[in-house]
């Protein structure tokens, strides 16, 4: 049939059916049809009023697997590639309306915030991988749960996906939150999953509450509390909470390690909470040594103390465990000269320059070294 025959036809249907009240099929649509037969490599669809449709070819063969279980009579969802074949067919593609309706499916899925069961197969250094509606979906480190985030010092790439090949083969409860079908795009949260609940469960809480919990991570930044929940079912829901480094305690601490470590039990005061994030503080469950400084130490005082550390304002003085001045850079000249004067373990003298309580603040001026 030439193609000068065969678009009058393709008219004369079209307003056929028009007249009838019945949409004409446009290329890329999907259409419902019931298996007549398979012939070969080809499978002939009946398509009602748009005639009989075909699947053969490359379509075939990509969806062999499909085409296998079908029988005549199985209704199928097939996507239009070509109105009309040499022969007279209308092309199909089970392949294809297999994605376009997954994307339909996925993007409902998104929609509705529907919380899904999926069950992790693979895991890189960027988080985790698994199949939703024959799509493949990326989970990113940065959307998992407080509970299952990877906490490893220095973020080091080669632990997180050792402590990431952990969850393949085990389900975690998500959300879609981002799809681009045309790119191939579906990203997933474990975080979001849980965001609603979360936001129930923390208006049950207000700053200045006190928690008991365990020590679950302790990194550069500070330590998180595990602590649980009970709802009004009596069921147990774990809850987390961050410690600032600044908030462990009031003395100056230059690595959390040193005065906490996972599994230890801890009580903590809530100082914040947004966006769905716990703040927490231990120092405030403790007595400020800066509350009554002024009954030891005065403005002109001379006291003796150790290096703490250098920063690029001068360097962190301890005068006794909680307690700490900073010598300021000008005190020495330059930062090469200070860092030849002060060596660590050594005792030195200083004069106290002004002590600011509140802000636990001392500035010191450097003076003789003490004799040993």
């Amino acid at each position: 049939m030439s193609q000068e025959t065969k678009k009058p036809v393709n008219d004369f249907m079209e307003g056929l059916l028009k007249q009838q009240g019945v949409q004409f099929p446009k290329v890329g649509e999907i259409i419902n049809g019931k298996v007549i037969t398979q012939e070969g490599n080809s499978v002939y669809v009946d398509l009602g009023n748009f005639r009989t449709g075909i699947i053969f070819g490359q379509e075939f063969y990509a969806a062999k697997e499909t085409i296998k279980n079908l029988n005549p009579g199985d209704s199928v969802a097939a996507k239009i590639t070509n109105l009309e074949s040499d022969d007279g067919y209308v092309e199909l593609s089970l392949s294809q309306a297999g994605i376009s309706l997954g994307w339909q499916k996925i993007t409902l899925l998104k929609e509705e915030k529907t919380i899904l069961n999926a069950k992790i197969e693979e895991a890189n250094r960027g988080g985790l991988l698994t199949t939703i509606e024959n799509q493949k979906a990326f989970l990113p480190v940065s959307q998992l749960s407080n509970e299952h985030y990877p906490r490893i010092d220095e973020a080091d790439k080669n632990k997180i996906l050792e402590e990431l090949n952990k969850f393949v083969g085990t389900e975690l409860k998500v959300r879609v939150i981002d799809i681009d079908p045309s790119n191939n795009k579906l990203i997933i949260s474990e975080r979001a999953s849980q965001d609603e609940l979360m936001q129930d469960i923390l208006t049950k809480y207000k700053v200045s509450d006190i928690i008991e919990g365990e020590i679950s991570g302790v990194t550069d930044f500070g330590a998180f509390v595990k602590f649980m929940h009970k709802d009004s079912k009596s069921e147990s829901v774990p809850l987390e909470g961050l410690v600032h480094i600044s908030e462990l305690d009031w003395q100056l601490i230059e690595n959390p390690r040193n005065v906490i470590k996972v599994g230890d039990k801890v009580k903590a005061k809530i100082i914040s909470i947004e966006n769905g994030r716990i703040s927490l503080s231990l120092k405030a469950l403790k007595k400020d040594s800066w509350a009554d400084i002024d009954k030891k130490y005065k403005k002109g005082d001379l006291v003796s103390g150790t290096l703490m550390r250098f920063n690029p304002f001068g360097a962190f003085i301890n005068l006794n465990k909680n307690i700490h001045g900073l010598a300021h850079i000008s005190e020495f000249g330059s930062e090469k000269k200070m860092k030849e004067t002060l060596q660590p373990d050594k005792q030195y003298k200083f004069e106290i320059l002004s002590i600011e309580p509140k802000e636990h603040r001392m500035s010191l001026k450097f003076a003789d070294p003490v004799e040993k």
